[in-house]
């Protein structure tokens, strides 16, 4: 165990990837993924081969603090922008490793600190049982600004029309309208991607 390497931040993919906003991070059971290198990792992922090279290799929490970045390894992946990648957090992969080789390893986890907040208020409060996805790619996506404007405005809304708290499955369709205007607004896309 002793030969396994063990990042600081589980949450952050070494490749990019928000882990800690992924759905499968939050899964309950054996399928959840515990984040990148996080606990029994290795007997669900035995093989990466951007840990290899960041993690067990260099030493590094992720791929942009190092002087190759980005290396050949990266190169297909970001040229299509994650095309072939199955987790919606891959759209972010590129602008997480640049923001962390601008401004620092800390100030990424301040922010996707913040995020990671707000999903799990929003998986809390408002999950109908079929929205995790959809917060997690919201959380991923959007602007932390626009998250907490429209959790701001749902809340808002819950309280004027007198909706009973208890009611999810409404609650969690006010936040989805509020989430997808910031989207469409932005020009994001919050769809499932479907596998072709």
């Amino acid at each position: 165990m002793s030969d396994r390497p063990i990042k600081n931040y589980p949450t952050i993919g070494c490749c990019g990837l928000d882990c800690g906003l992924c759905p499968r991070y939050y899964t309950v059971g054996s399928s959840r993924c515990p984040g990148c290198c996080g606990s029994d990792f290795f007997n669900k992922h035995p093989f990466c081969s951007y840990i290899t090279c960041c993690v067990k290799k260099k030493r590094f929490e992720v791929c942009a603090q190092c002087d190759e970045f980005p290396c050949s390894k990266f190169k297909s992946w970001l040229e299509n922008e994650g095309e072939y990648d199955s987790f919606l957090t891959y759209k972010k992969a590129r602008t997480n490793l640049d923001f962390i080789r601008t401004y620092g390893l800390e100030k990424f986890l301040e922010q996707q600190r913040r995020r990671i907040e707000l999903l799990e208020k929003m998986l809390k409060n408002f999950d109908d049982g079929r929205s995790k996805s959809f917060y997690c790619i919201a959380t991923t996506l959007l602007q932390i600004t626009d998250l907490e404007t429209s959790l701001g405005k749902t809340e808002q809304r819950l309280k004027a029309e007198k909706i009973n708290l208890n009611d999810t499955r409404l609650k969690s369709k006010i936040l989805k309208e509020f989430l997808n205007e910031s989207a469409a607004r932005n020009e994001v896309d919050l769809r499932l991607r479907k596998k072709g």
